[in-house]
């Protein structure tokens, strides 16, 4: 990519995106973890440009509030009601201070443009000192595009000299294949002055920011063109099935590039990897992986199959196995699954391991501690070589407020143990499997909160008499007591 510099780059957000069928704006609904406009901003930024212009439609405020949250910085310019992308690059330049320079026009729905194809068209158009020059592509169906048209004699043989709209092509124009993508860069000046003289007498009726190719080349300034190698990377969105298709186009780009990065993607086509997340070499991904949001893994850690991680980040020669977790932090060769589900918060410091079946949220595991299975650790302190047993609950809700368990290291929990908080368990203590745990537990003690079991005999003859469980005990009974007979013993001793 060669390194250039705009004055500015205008991105076109004010379509109304009838087509998707919703009521959040078209320009906002993601792939790959960013909304559209989004990943064009992201590539309209590549550049440096001394000014951001993002236009919107009257009334988006939904995108004003993401412009404000995610790119301060951007100016937003309000198109009026006059149609067409010439009115909506006028309102753009109305937004910023005359200059001189190159002006990069582009749309925020077309998420695969990249910052190197722009860098391309921009160094191309201040090489050749051209007016204007127009990224285009070749495809095998043009119906629908503008078609590009060339000079076919003179000096500037093959120089471009207009745009034309399919509505307005004749039948020989309708026949090219060579499409205008709608991504530009003018001379600023050039462009300011031509769309002054820009009509709306055409049959759509609006302002096309194509007619100012024509007004260059009429008054005599070069217009050339960059054509594109993939027509897709300039292919916007108006549905959710294009949508959709993007999106896997964007997943098979993402996967591709962290493959040759190092990390091994055992299955492609059932991993999905956020444009935000970030993979060290020898990673390796396992089939039905998807890593989203913020994500980052570590050197030698093995994710999935089937697991899902948003806004994770997992420590090297990690494992995680079929579980889904939200905010949570996983140490150094600390283990997490299969079926396990770690909610904000949670931490797994080195070697620690969430086991089969468990829930997590707001808890800090320490070293070496181990929830193997069946148990929910919540609002929770843990701390090294610890071990709890399976079926243990961390009661952290009194139905009003939340409260925290703290566990202190070498403990020992017995299985289906109850922490009722807010209680503290002592360096090396234990407790009775079965306990419901309401005092703190000193070092070194054992915790026993459970009654002595009581026999009520031959409660199942009276109470549920005729019921196949009777019957069962009825015949144990016997059975007990033809072999205590057959032993010599009195029955019934």
């Amino acid at each position: 990519m060669r390194s250039t510099r705009p004055a500015a780059v205008i991105v076109l957000a004010a379509g109304e995106g009838t087509r998707m069928r919703s009521a959040v704006p078209k320009v906002l609904h993601p792939i790959a973890g960013r909304p559209l406009l989004g990943h064009a901003l992201a590539a309209a930024r590549g550049l440096g440009a001394d000014q951001l212009v993002v236009v919107v439609r009257r009334g988006a405020q939904a995108v004003v509030d993401y412009l404000v949250e995610t790119a301060p910085d951007a100016i937003v310019a309000v198109q009026d009601d006059v149609p067409g992308t010439g009115r909506a690059a006028q309102c753009a330049l109305d937004a910023l201070e005359p200059g001189s320079g190159t002006v990069v026009v582009t749309y925020g729905d077309v998420p695969l443009l990249t910052t190197a194809t722009l860098a391309d068209l921009v160094a191309a158009h201040e090489e050749r000192s051209n007016a204007v020059t127009v990224l285009s592509a070749h495809v095998p169906d043009p119906f629908g595009y503008g078609r590009v048209l060339r000079a076919t004699e003179g000096s500037g043989r093959d120089a471009v000299v207009a745009i034309v709209e399919q509505k307005d092509a004749t039948e020989d124009q309708a026949a090219l294949t060579e499409i205008n993508t709608g991504i530009y860069a003018f001379d600023e000046a050039v462009l300011r002055e031509a769309l002054g003289r820009v009509g709306r007498n055409n049959a759509a009726g609006e302002m096309y920011l194509t007619d100012v190719v024509a007004i260059a080349h009429g008054d005599g300034g070069r217009v050339g063109a960059v054509v594109l190698a993939d027509a897709r990377e300039a292919e916007g969105v108006n549905d959710r099935s294009q949508l959709a298709a993007q999106g896997r186009f964007l997943r098979d780009r993402l996967v591709e590039a962290w493959m040759r990065s190092g990390v091994s993607v055992i299955d492609p086509a059932t991993t999905w990897v956020d444009a935000g997340v970030r993979l060290d070499a020898d990673v390796t991904l396992l089939p039905g992986t998807s890593l989203l949001g913020t994500t980052v893994v570590l050197t030698g850690s093995t994710v999935g199959p089937d697991t899902t991680l948003r806004d994770c980040t997992i420590g090297p020669d990690a494992e995680v196995v079929r579980s889904h977790a939200i905010g949570a932090v996983v140490g150094p060769r600390a283990q997490v699954g299969p079926f396990s589900f770690l909610r904000p918060g949670t931490i797994l410091d080195e070697g620690a391991k969430v086991g089969a079946f468990v829930e997590t949220k707001n808890a800090h595991i320490g070293a070496g501690s181990k929830v193997p299975h069946l148990s929910y650790v919540g609002d929770a302190t843990i701390g090294v070589d610890t071990n709890i047993g399976a079926a243990t609950v961390f009661v952290n809700y009194d139905g009003v407020d939340k409260h925290r368990t703290v566990v202190g290291d070498h403990v020992r929990i017995g299985s289906d143990t109850m922490l009722v908080a807010p209680i503290t368990v002592g360096d090396g203590a234990y407790t009775a499997a079965g306990s419901v745990i309401t005092e703190d537990i000193p070092p070194g003690a054992l915790g026993v909160g459970r009654a002595r079991t009581r026999m009520i005999d031959k409660w199942v003859d009276r109470k549920r008499a005729g019921t196949q469980s009777a019957q069962a005990a009825a015949e144990a009974r016997a059975r007990s007591a033809r072999n205590d007979e057959q032993q010599g013993e009195e029955p019934g001793l």
